[in-house]
């Protein structure tokens, strides 16, 4: 198979699972070598009662044909950053997909009925890890790079939770605000979405497994149109091979997208489409699914005068 980030350099924060990991394996497949980052190793998990490490993620790296190399780092401590960075060096590819929060999300409840720490708690997780990561990281990003935020949605719908609605359209704007501060360098930034993810944790919540996810339907009839963590991945395996990658600075995209542009397949050969199922299954849904647009991107640009003191 051809290798076509074979001699490049990732790091994916937030590998230890989910589209961390996927994103990761899916970089080792197309010949990268991939730092993988996060909490858990053997012996310490960062998260409670989850099995995975990032040891494991790097084994699958490895496997697939890439390199990879797992670093326990905690990117809500800056000095660890620091050092990951350091060990680095220069590098390609930044995945930003620190998140640590499933536990934290009380579906259903308003801002004021919620957990203020915990809400508190997932800002620090899942944005404040973001900067810290890109602070300590973009000096040594070389031309020709590529920074991904991993978000939820390729709309600008409410998500249904305060704290996480914040959390998922903060990153998207992190992304857009990033493709300005990096112009002139020749890399690009852009948010990435999943659709419904077949992460390790959803299938222990919907009580499958891989093997007999399609059960899980007729709890949630939604998740047949679910994917794995590798075909998000896959897609941005594929983004970060493109040559042409630039066209798309500062905006978001979804990972049905990337597969149809793309041509990749998860993990079993299909090319599942979240949002197309919802137009055939969903229309009232998909209706309000409004992806954000040509029109959408006008509004975002850098003024065109010098800011007051700068």
């Amino acid at each position: 198979m051809a290798k076509p980030l074979a001699g490049k350099i990732a790091v994916v924060a937030g590998a230890t699972r989910g589209a961390g990991r996927g994103i990761a394996t899916a970089l080792g497949e197309a010949g990268a070598t991939v730092y993988c980052t996060g909490r858990s190793v053997p012996g310490n998990p960062g998260m409670k009662n989850r099995p995975e490490t990032i040891n494991e993620t790097a084994e699958l790296v490895t496997a697939r044909g890439g390199k990879g190399i797992p670093l326990r780092v905690d990117h809500t401590v800056a000095s660890e950053v620091s050092s990951l960075f350091e060990r680095v060096g220069e590098f390609d590819i930044l995945i930003n997909d620190i998140w640590g929060g499933d536990e934290l999300v009380e579906w259903g409840k308003k801002l004021w009925e919620t957990k203020l720490e915990d809400g508190l708690l997932l800002i620090d997780r899942a944005i404040k890890t973001h900067i810290i990561t890109s602070y300590y990281g973009l000096p040594r990003l070389r031309s020709g790079g590529l920074v991904v935020e991993i978000t939820d949605g390729d709309a600008y719908f409410y998500r249904g939770h305060f704290f996480y609605d914040l959390v998922k359209t903060s990153v998207i704007r992190m992304a857009f605000g990033l493709s300005q501060e990096l112009k002139g360098r020749g890399i690009t930034s852009v948010a990435v979405t999943p659709g419904f993810l077949r992460s390790e944790w959803m299938l222990d919540n919907f009580g499958v497994t891989e093997a007999n996810w399609r059960d899980a339907a007729k709890k949630v009839k939604s998740f047949i149109a679910s994917e794995t963590p590798l075909f998000v991945g896959r897609g941005i395996a594929a983004l970060a091979a493109d040559p042409n990658v630039a066209a798309k600075n500062g905006r978001v995209i979804a990972s049905w997208d990337l597969g149809d542009e793309y041509g990749v397949t998860d993990a079993d050969g299909s090319r599942p489409h979240f949002v197309r199922w919802l137009r055939e299954n969903e229309p009232t849904v998909a209706e309000a699914w409004k992806k954000l647009d040509d029109t959408f991107y006008s509004y975002w640009g850098s003024m065109p005068y010098e800011m007051p003191g700068s």
